[in-house]
């Protein structure tokens, strides 16, 4: 794969930021011995303007006092710097069927640094996971070679102390594969998190069972908001869909915020196929709410006017329909 990571940035796809690169060590050709060197200092950020109100010139700079700059270059680090997540596996289970027995683990993802109020278990078992190391090592094998999986056993596979042994070890392999910044910003890494859930809630809106469906959509929501930080327009067709269950739960209002959340996103991007459906939606609701509508009708007449080709008639429930068909 080379050093190009898919979110279109050179060099080594494992970061630093997570602690597991250490510094380099070359040679001394006078004395043969291994010389380390401390990793460099990285360059100081830039100013910017905009965050201050307005133009930073020496002269503005100078006038801020000793707090303020501090205050200001932990706003920008605070920016730059991606939200941690740590993973854990505190338990496990074996699910016993007539035909199979298998171990579910159970994962936690916890955004580290401050207190995770939206921390959301799921559980996979060693299939899931082995499926994600296969996909993986189709797009990043030379990225993956260091990273070792836990493989299976002949023998003991249901002794307890074998599944302590590898809900540690799946921990660990979580936490490396996360370090490497192509693999967590891979469709394949965030698909683990969420798509069982996601395919599950699906089904059941299909079914008319609304509530069960917002009950395994908005946990996944809260899983693809820490790990899709790189492309947050991927939470739309989950908004959308938790908008479509409050809506025929007759929830118009929380129906409208689920809206909002996901029109924020699709605005940041010029073209998007739920960019009519969902506003359509949500002049429905605004009418029914009392709530203002005509900046929203206007922005649904430029984005007819601007599509090109042929014109879908979906509506946004239809659309969220198709998503997992």
């Amino acid at each position: 794969m080379g050093d190009t990571c898919d979110d279109g940035q050179m060099g080594p796809c494992l970061d630093e930021d997570y602690g597991l690169t250490q510094p380099a060590a070359e040679s001394d050709t006078r004395t043969g011995h291994r010389v380390h060197h401390a990793p460099a200092s990285p360059p100081s950020p830039q100013l910017d303007p905009a965050a201050l109100g307005g133009d930073l010139s020496p002269s503005s700079s100078s006038s801020m006092t000793t707090k303020e700059l501090q205050e200001y270059w932990q706003g920008v680090k605070s920016r730059e710097k991606p939200v941690k997540l740590l993973f854990e596996i505190p338990s496990a289970r074996i699910v016993e069927q007539p035909l199979c027995r298998y171990v579910m683990y159970q994962i936690v993802v916890i955004k580290s640094g401050s207190y995770d109020a939206k921390q959301v278990t799921i559980e996979r078992r060693y299939s899931d996971f082995e499926r994600l190391q296969q996909t993986l090592l189709r797009d990043f094998s030379e990225e993956l070679e260091e990273v070792s999986f836990p493989r299976k056993r002949l023998t003991s596979n249901f002794a307890q102390e074998s599944i302590d042994e590898r809900r540690v070890a799946f921990r660990d392999y979580l936490a490396r594969l996360y370090a490497l910044r192509c693999v967590r910003h891979s469709p394949a890494f965030l698909a683990f998190f969420t798509e069982p859930e996601l395919r599950q809630a699906h089904v059941c809106l299909r079914g008319g069972k609304y509530a069960r469906a917002l009950e395994l959509l908005l946990p996944a929501l809260n899983l693809q908001e820490k790990l899709a930080q790189h492309c947050p327009a991927l939470l739309v067709p989950a908004l959308c869909a938790a908008l479509v269950c409050h809506r025929d739960l007759e929830d118009s209002a929380s129906a409208f915020a689920m809206g909002e959340r996901a029109l924020a996103l699709v605005r940041r991007l010029r073209r998007h196929k739920y960019r009519c459906p969902l506003l359509a939606m949500l002049i429905d609701l605004g009418y029914e709410l009392g709530r203002p509508i005509a900046q929203l009708q206007e922005e649904l007449t430029q984005a007819r006017d601007a599509q090109r080709g042929p014109v879908s008639q979906l509506s946004l429930k239809e659309l969220v329909v198709q998503e997992f068909a």
